[in-house]
């Protein structure tokens, strides 16, 4: 390109959204971005997913972001476009998930008259959001743009939004693509202090009841190969977050499961009686340490993390370490010694056979359980499927009966917690690796609120697998009714339609099971389906998840039943 060539603002966006590596979009057109659609033609390489809403935009991006390891890229109008943005963008933001959205703003001169359409964006972003922008000259455009894609995937990835006036995607200059990026006072901190790992290393080797809590961090530094260099030298087991499921095999003999409100009961025994926390990637966060005043009194605390201000925000740390988890993970393995914890290893062992965890048997009454459709769908995937859960109780189930042995595999709504998730994150994540077996699993509530994005799927041939819990209810909110509330089932009760007949209109392939005996059949039938399929499980209505920490209660207070 040569020095003196001028490009609109449009033409710059999708330039340098090229550049950095990105050619899928997921977007919905709207008045100020008008021009920015009317340059797409432009940019044949670029491929553009029309979703139905622009949550399922920002969800799709969510779910790319975590899989292809780059930003996720979300596009919407003004207004209530970019409004319906918002949830997305949130959860990119909790669970650490790199994303640019990308959103048009009524023109400059209208900018504080109440404009049709014209909503502070950036305000409401801001909370949000890694960094967000508001462009007012063309020229500051391919600059932004850059930075955005840098912010978004260096240090604690994040989302970083850019609100863009039309006038601005209008507007005309001189444009050479410039990958170098300056952003002064921004320098993530990758390389650990060497004094502190020394710190880790001798708690370490000191301590005879340590425990490893590896969270979403191990997989986004891709440190899963050093984590268990660490583990299997060391002796020392595996406990994840929810976010952290699938760092590491869940097959190995030193992987304890999932902790905290719906973790195993020996996962948090273990941590509770442990004498050293290992944190790797993860925020101590209430749906794991239950209370908080009682989470492991007993234990040092390491905290690995490259954001600095979640070390210390929730539990007392005795070892910071600030970095890049496959850099720390690498020079702690450096100096840690080989060691055996026999009776350590024992104690778990024993809890583990003590306070086992509710088995998922074959029913006398044919009845069908959440349990067994997780369970079905990790014997014909081989537990190497990429699975998308929603949020609820299908959430907890696939935590708990889906066997993660590849690293990668999980992707869910973590910190938010957002119902309608796991269609829109799947189709992002079968876009980002299409060779790879992708299954959508939702309850009936999660399925209704973004059961539009059906249409996408058959529009732009996205060949996932959707499996749909339906027990009639808003499952988990009900359960909390049942154990806190007397019962007292107010607003829960869903009168659904015929799912099946939904999906036929949308296109799918479609099949209901209704019991415990074609479970399998139906299942395997929908995994070999060459395109997108949805399989509606209809599951005993009063079906709970446990164990369980109720909420407030420390870990050591884990139940198995009612």
């Amino acid at each position: 390109m040569s020095n003196n060539e001028k490009k609109t603002g449009s033409e710059i966006v999708w330039e340098s959204i090229l550049n950095n590596e990105i050619n899928t979009v997921f977007g919905y057109p709207g008045g100020v971005v008008l021009p920015f659609y009317d340059a797409l033609p432009k940019y044949p390489e670029m491929r553009h997913i029309l979703v139905r809403n622009e949550q399922g935009a920002s969800l799709a991006a969510d779910g790319f972001g975590r899989i292809a390891g780059k930003p996720g890229v979300c596009i919407s109008t003004s207004g209530p476009g970019a409004t319906n943005l918002l949830t997305g963008i949130a959860n990119a933001y909790m669970d650490s998930v790199p994303m640019v959205a990308i959103t048009g703003q009524v023109s400059t001169s209208a900018i504080g008259t109440d404009a049709f359409q014209e909503v502070d964006t950036t305000g409401l972003t801001l909370p949000i959001t890694k960094h967000n922008f508001f462009v007012e000259k063309v020229d500051e455009l391919g600059r932004i743009i850059n930075e955005a894609f840098y912010l978004a995937n260096t240090g604690r990835p994040g989302p970083v939004h850019v609100d863009i006036p039309v006038d601005v995607f209008k507007d005309s200059t001189v444009f050479e693509f410039n990958g170098d990026v300056d952003i002064p006072g921004y320098n993530p901190v990758l390389e650990a202090d060497p004094n502190q790992v020394k710190k880790a290393v001798e708690l370490i080797n000191d301590a005879e009841r340590p425990v490893i809590l590896a969270g979403h961090g191990v997989l986004i530094s891709k440190a899963w190969d050093e984590l268990r260099f660490l583990v299997e030298k060391s002796e020392i087991p595996v406990i994840t977050t929810l976010l952290g499921m699938s760092c590491f095999p869940e097959e190995h003999e030193l992987c304890m499961g999932m902790l905290g409100m719906h973790g195993q009961a020996h996962a948090n025994f273990a941590v509770h009686n442990s004498d050293l926390i290992i944190g790797i990637g993860m925020r101590f966060d209430d749906r794991i340490t239950g209370k908080i005043d009682e989470f492991a009194e007993k234990a040092k605390v390491i905290h690995i993390d490259i954001d600095p201000a979640e070390i210390g925000k929730n539990t007392v740390v005795d070892v910071p370490v600030v970095g890049d988890c496959k850099n720390i993970l690498s020079e702690i393995n450096k100096n840690i010694e080989e060691k055996k914890r026999a009776a350590w290893l024992k104690q778990i062992n024993e809890w583990r056979n003590k306070f086992k965890k509710i088995v998922c048997d074959v029913p006398t009454n044919n009845h069908l359980k959440g349990c067994h459709v997780i369970e079905e769908i990790n014997k014909v995937t081989g537990g190497d499927a990429i699975i998308v859960s929603d949020v609820g109780q299908n959430q907890m189930w696939t935590a708990q009966y889906y066997k993660f042995n590849n690293p990668n595999k999980l992707l869910s709504s973590g910190g938010l917690g957002a119902m309608g998730y796991s269609l829109p994150a799947a189709m992002g994540a079968k876009i980002a690796s299409p060779d790879e077996t992708v299954w959508a699993i939702m309850g009936d509530g999660g399925f209704q609120m973004n059961s539009q994005e059906l249409m996408t799927l058959i529009q732009d041939n996205i060949n996932i697998k959707i499996a749909v819990l339906n027990n009639t209810y808003l499952g988990m909110v009900r359960q909390w009714q049942e154990l806190f509330y007397d019962k007292n089932y107010v607003a829960t009760p869903m009168k659904n339609p015929d799912f099946v007949k939904l999906a036929e209109a949308y296109g799918l392939k479609a099949y209901r099971v209704k019991n415990f005996k074609d479970c399998k059949d139906f299942t395997m039938k929908a995994f070999k389906e060459k395109g997108p399929v949805l399989v509606e499980y209809v599951i005993d209505p009063e079906d709970n998840v446990f164990p369980m920490v109720s909420p407030g209660n420390p870990l050591k207070e884990t139940r198995l039943k009612k």
